[in-house]
């Protein structure tokens, strides 16, 4: 596995199933640009899924000119999206789309509870039908992708069903996500990190005082580092749009490949400094720690997360960020679970007993709602 892998959401045409005719030309071109040009830096594992759209389709029209032996090819399926169809005849749709005759990984795309990984990994359900294809040399290894938070992703670790996992880990997570980073690398799983350029702080479009902390690497630059000088975590998902979009992770890699670790560290420890000053060093310590989980809480409001945002909005001026994540509150189903803080002063916050913060909460819910809330109904990119 490379270390930077070519993420295949952001270079498609469009979110739903098209007709081959109406590929744009110019679209399929720039698609083909991005995968040869991550080939040329040494790329070679190209990741997609049956949920993107028309990215199978069109990577397909690529794949089968390539030489298959050096290509590592992963697309991940979302079981419960057709009641009409079983998952292998979902899979041989993304087959027929891919022109392969087999991928090195699938993932079981979206198990992001504790429900959904019970549905997962019962002996009568579709995982009896990924053995199989595994069987028939049609995939290699299987996989799954979460959103998830440790109460899912450790169980699914410990159950032994899984090669690797996709999921979301970095610095702004690192409180409440490394356990499962840990317990997946235990369990002696591929680790691979999802979106962290945009569910990392939209990275992509740093902040002012992000890119004064992260000098002289750019932000994007030091959260790949962050992430790859642990020996946990093995690859990061790249979701280019044009082929130019490796070329800063490229160098990040390269260029200061030896010195990974020592760079990161010293830059966490600017931007530690830095939010201590600013929110207080007790806050960044325990800001997390005795929070009920948002099933646990009145309107099932999304505490945890609410106050992450919050945090990384205080200290690291992330206001775009914090309003597209806080927004997705509701509108996301298990993608992103939970509440907005809309009513904060008509709950009991009894809950809140087991964090040392309990007092303050309820106010910073208040002005997180105050901050982050707009009208417009937000939508997950694959639905927007």
């Amino acid at each position: 596995m490379p270390v930077l892998t070519c993420g295949g959401m952001r270079y498609q045409q469009a979110w739903e199933d098209l007709e081959l005719k109406k590929i744009d030309p110019k679209g399929q071109e720039n698609l083909e640009a991005c995968i040869h040009h991550a080939l040329e830096l040494g790329i070679n594992h190209i990741e997609t899924a049956r949920g993107y759209g028309t990215s199978e389709m069109q990577l397909g029209l690529i794949l089968p000119r390539l030489e298959r032996e050096k290509l590592l090819v992963q697309t991940k399926i979302h079981p419960w999206e057709s009641k009409d169809l079983t998952f292998t005849q979902v899979f041989e749709r993304s087959m027929a789309y891919l022109q392969l005759e087999y991928v090195d990984f699938l993932s079981i795309h979206g198990i992001n509870t504790p429900e959904l990984l019970e549905q997962t990994l019962r002996k009568d359900g579709f995982m009896k039908e990924v053995r199989q294809l595994q069987k028939e040399g049609r995939v290699r290894f299987v996989g799954y992708s979460t959103h998830a938070g440790p109460e899912t992703v450790i169980p699914a670790a410990e159950s032994g069903e899984f090669d690797y996992v996709n999921l979301h880990w970095y610095y702004i997570y690192n409180q409440l996500h490394w356990s499962m980073v840990e317990a997946s690398s235990k369990a002696d799983m591929g680790v691979f990190i999802i979106s962290p350029n945009d569910k990392g702080g939209m990275l992509y479009h740093p902040t002012e005082k992000m890119r004064m902390l992260c000098d002289p690497l750019t932000p994007m630059q030091w959260n790949d580092l962050y992430c790859l000088s642990r020996p946990e975590v093995h690859t990061l998902s790249i979701g280019a749009a044009r082929p130019s979009d490796f070329d800063e992770h490229y160098e990040a890699v390269t260029r200061h490949w030896a010195q990974r670790t020592e760079l990161a560290d010293s830059i966490e420890e600017r931007i530690r400094l830095s939010l201590e000053t600013d929110l207080g060093a007790a806050w960044m310590m325990h800001w997390h720690e005795g929070l009920p989980h948002y099933t646990d809480t009145p309107g099932n409001i999304n505490v945890r997360e609410i106050l992450r945002l919050w945090t990384f909005y205080k200290g690291l001026d992330l206001l775009e960020f914090a309003r597209m994540r806080y927004n997705l509150l509701g509108n996301a189903d298990h993608w992103f679970p939970g509440q907005q803080a809309a009513d904060v002063d008509q709950h009991d916050w009894s809950c809140l007993a087991g964090s040392p913060f309990a007092d303050r909460i309820p106010d910073i819910l208040k002005e997180s709602h105050e901050l982050f809330h707009v009208d417009k109904e937000a939508k997950r990119l694959s639905e927007s």
